[in-house]
């Protein structure tokens, strides 16, 4: 019995006392299931001789609650003289012969014990090595999962982490890395990944000592796998070229890494800290002459010439799509006719906004817009020197057009809270200080009109609902989308997921009380500054509105 255990743990690799204690358990369930499961049947195998000892225990008790397994003091006494309260009676038994049925259950024992020693021994070494490459064999594929053999464990290579149109058969070699390390019910489970950009990221490690000695650093990286990635590079050593140390002589390093990712075309871009050379690195090899960003909205407009559009955008968008990937921004590409268009329509609008609200000639709605100005609130809370100094303006004219302005915001705002009494809008949502009028109003006509109303919307919801576009999507249909789709979709909302949070929040407050938890912030996209941060180009307006950052009209 000893051999055979030697050999299951070599076997195996598991520990040789493991195999021991999984044996003796099996006999002991034979035993209990010979004279009862009811009494406490313990065996013991001598780790030198192998010789196996069958023994029922009872333990000495002042008062038995299981005559099978106790006895009191004055029994004890019967067959041990100094017998003691807590002492256990041992009673040595015969061995047993071990039937067929019996023999069929101590190995399921064993093999089950043996199996689960194995699993664990298989975890405590995997746990510790996700972000790893490993290589090992396929040992049988069903459909499109493989399970590959690492030698001291398996692994599963599922379907959507292999590359587009690779196929393995039984016997191939695999190259993966390892991105998570589970325990499951079944055993720990170890996940591979063929995908990812992690794996490209340590493929470059393996290929260039100077990422694996840290000089070079891999800041970002996105794949569209099997076609073409990109990785954003920067050296610590200013002697040192990032992207030549990455392409190696003749392109060594890099196609070996491109062999490996089944001909995927990788574009090596230096990493930089200012967004828009970054962005426009990223792009490459289209050229870009204007970038404008917008950190609000974390998002960022590209302008190129009218011949470098398809290059810019790639094919089926992925040049574009991978590059808002790697940066982490929003990417909209404009040709430059597109943008002179869309400049001059925007320049019209507020324009004619002025014209209207403030009843001014063309000259001075112009020189307002030309100044910067975008809304009459900034006309009619802005310094009254921002004024003055404008061309062609003196303090007279700049009262004027501020009076002018305060009067018509009096106005549209009365006739906003009339329309907001007959939406139904009770005062309590005004009372809360959290939303502009403009605001409150849009929320009535789209059916939120109480502070319980507002308390039971997710972040999410309330970023759809003051989005002033048009769509065919409801809030109900927010629920069948997924995050990454939802967050595109409400990304165009003027309210950012924090100011969401806050008015919710303060519903919530109201009709609870103490007893609300704040929810968890929505989810951003990755590497993308989160929203809601301080804006320090915020109006007065905003200020004197009380109106949350970046929501106001």
């Amino acid at each position: 019995m000893l051999a055979v255990a030697d050999a299951v743990a070599r076997d195996k690799g598991i520990e040789r006392e493991e195999v021991l204690e999984a044996m003796e358990q099996a006999i002991q369930k034979a035993g209990r299931s010979k004279y009862g499961p009811e009494h406490d049947i313990r065996v013991t195998i001598a780790r030198d001789t192998g010789h196996i000892a069958l023994a029922r225990y009872r333990e000495v008790v002042e008062e038995v609650e299981d005559e099978h397994t106790q006895l009191t003091l004055d029994q004890a006494h019967l067959e041990k003289a100094d017998a003691a309260v807590g002492e256990f009676l041992i009673d040595e038994l015969p061995p047993i012969d071990f039937g067929r049925i019996a023999a069929q259950t101590a190995k399921q024992v064993i093999v089950q014990r043996v199996r689960d020693a194995e699993r664990e021994r298989q975890y405590e070494e995997y746990k510790d090595r996700a972000g790893e490459i490993v290589n090992g064999l396929v040992k049988r594929v069903e459909y499109g999962n493989v399970t590959v053999d690492l030698g001291r464990g398996e692994a599963i290579l599922r379907r959507d982490e292999s590359l587009p149109r690779e196929n393995f058969r039984t016997g191939d070699r695999v190259r993966a890395y390892i991105y998570d390390v589970r325990r499951e019910p079944r055993g720990p489970q170890i996940f591979l990944t063929r995908t990812r950009p992690e794996f490209m990221k340590a493929l470059f490690a393996q290929e260039v000592p100077e990422i694996y000695d840290a000089i070079i650093e891999i800041r970002s990286a996105a794949r569209d796998p099997g076609s073409r990635a990109k990785i954003a590079v920067i050296s610590k050593d200013g002697s040192i070229d990032p992207v030549g140390a990455c392409v190696g002589m003749r392109g060594s390093r890099v196609q070996a890494v491109v062999g490996e990712l089944q001909g995927e075309k990788i574009d090596i871009i230096p990493w930089s800290p200012d967004t828009a050379t970054f962005v426009v690195n990223a792009l490459a090899p289209a050229e870009v002459t204007k970038v404008v960003l917008d950190e609000d909205a974390h998002k960022i407009e590209v302008v190129v010439p009218d011949e470098q559009l398809s290059l810019a955008i790639g094919r089926r968008g992925q040049n574009v799509r991978l590059a808002s990937m790697l940066s982490g921004w929003d990417i909209d590409i404009l040709t430059e006719e597109e943008e002179s268009r869309r400049r001059q329509e925007e320049f019209n609008t507020r324009s004619q906004m002025f014209i209207e609200a403030l009843d001014v000639e063309d000259v001075i709605a112009h020189l307002l817009v030309t100044e910067g100005f975008a809304s009459v609130e900034e006309v009619a809370f802005v310094p009254l020197d921002d004024l003055s100094t404008i061309e062609g303006f003196d303090e007279d004219i700049s009262e004027e057009l501020q009076a002018r302005a305060r009067t018509w915001l009096e106005e549209r705002d009365a006739a906003l809270d009339v329309e907001r009494k007959k939406l139904g809008v009770e005062d309590a949502v005004i009372a809360m200080q959290r939303l502009s009028l403009s605001q409150v109003v849009m929320l009535g006509r789209k059916g939120v009109s109480t502070v319980d109303d507002i308390a039971g919307l997710t972040p999410d919801e309330m970023r759809f609902l003051l989005m002033d576009i048009e769509t065919e999507v409801k809030v109900d249909d927010l629920w069948e989308m997924s995050e990454s789709d939802v967050s595109r979709l409400v990304r165009h909302s003027p309210l950012h997921a924090d100011d969401a949070n806050a008015i919710i929040m303060a519903a919530r407050q109201i009709i609870y009380g103490d007893d609300v938890l704040t929810p968890e912030p929505e989810p951003e996209e990755e590497e993308a500054a989160p929203e809601g941060a301080p804006d320090t180009a915020k109006s007065e307006a905003d200020a004197l509105f009380n109106t949350p950052a970046g929501a106001g009209e």
